[in-house]
């Protein structure tokens, strides 16, 4: 009985951090820290249904300075740039820009290279199993959502050097809608010689930012979204024309952290036209007329979750 009550004190006495760490969130975490400190230069496709997007992705470490380039290989293409907290975009048919931030808008969330930790209260952190991936041990951790309106992420990390090697947008019956897969990686000593050359170039100077409250042309009150899955908070709004067919419309970009989603809402377009889903891979964009106004939504979310973010537009009372 004595050597019981003493096995249990070292129990109740032992610290409890050891006892709340998550292996899954661990190798997250040190996936962070070695895309933002690693040299390394990485091919991927982006694979939605039949459709497939190559990318290549470098990045390197000067200092105290970051260096990162992401460009679409495929059509027109697309160039994104960044030198520590200041991101260029290089987009076909537009002047390119700048904006202050320490993270590219690419094919891969944003907040996987962040704290993860602010995704806790809606998503779980769980380890999976081991495999091959583009020739290379890996560990499958996933990030499931703790309830049924937004997809799973699913995570393949090179178990040698913490980076990214696949990820994909699972649904809640476990079938992968879209997939993200490393084709090439290579982790080098010193940076690739384009991106040191990238500090000597002159980028656009930033553009101008308002704050979402003093935004004249701001739609945060016209509209009333009486529904969102939780977790979603308005990150911003404004009134603009649509380049797909120029009409005015008022925008609203929702996250909980992991997904975006944007809401349009506009004049009806000339003819009727009944309320459904197109998907793409994950991304769904959801049509819904109701009577005097149009709205769409579009974001990485399941058709039911789009419809029901659509359905609950109203004009305030």
């Amino acid at each position: 009985m004595k050597v019981f009550t003493f096995i249990l004190s070292l129990v109740l006495t032992s610290p409890a951090i050891a006892s709340d760490e998550n292996p899954a969130k661990t190798l997250l975490n040190d996936m962070a820290t070695a895309v933002h400190t690693r040299n390394f230069d990485a091919s991927f496709v982006v694979v939605k249904g039949q459709a497939m997007e190559p990318y290549r992705w470098l990045h390197a470490k000067q200092g105290d300075i970051e260096l990162e380039h992401l460009s679409l290989l495929n059509g027109a293409g697309l160039e994104m740039v960044r030198v520590d907290d200041q991101v260029t975009y290089f987009e076909p048919h537009s002047e390119p820009y700048s904006v202050k931030t320490d993270s590219i808008a690419g094919p891969i969330p944003e907040v996987l290279f962040k704290d993860i930790n602010r995704l806790s209260a809606h998503y779980d952190f769980v380890l999976g199993g081991k495999g091959r991936i583009a020739g290379r041990s890996a560990q499958l951790v996933r990030i499931e959502s703790k309830d049924e309106y937004k997809y799973n992420y699913w995570i393949w990390l090179d178990t040698e050097s913490s980076l990214l090697l696949k990820s994909a947008y699972v649904n809640h019956k476990g079938e992968m809608l879209e997939q993200l897969q490393l084709t090439h990686i290579s982790v080098t000593e010193q940076p690739a010689p384009m991106l040191v050359e990238m500090q000597n170039r002159d980028f656009p100077a930033v553009l101008a930012t308002n704050d979402l409250a003093n935004n004249e042309d701001s739609a945060a009150n016209d509209w009333k979204i009486g529904w969102l899955p939780d977790g979603f908070k308005l990150l911003k709004s404004d009134r603009h024309k649509l380049d797909l067919n120029n009409e005015l419309a008022d925008y609203y970009l929702y996250s909980d952290g992991f997904v975006e989603v944007s809401v349009f809402i506009q004049r009806p377009l000339p003819g009727k036209r009944a309320s459904g889903a197109l998907t793409s891979g994950a991304t769904t964009v959801y049509v819904h007329n109701g009577g005097s106004f149009d709205v769409s939504v579009v974001g990485n979310i399941p058709a039911m979750t789009a419809k029901a973010i659509a359905e609950s537009v109203a004009r305030p009372l």
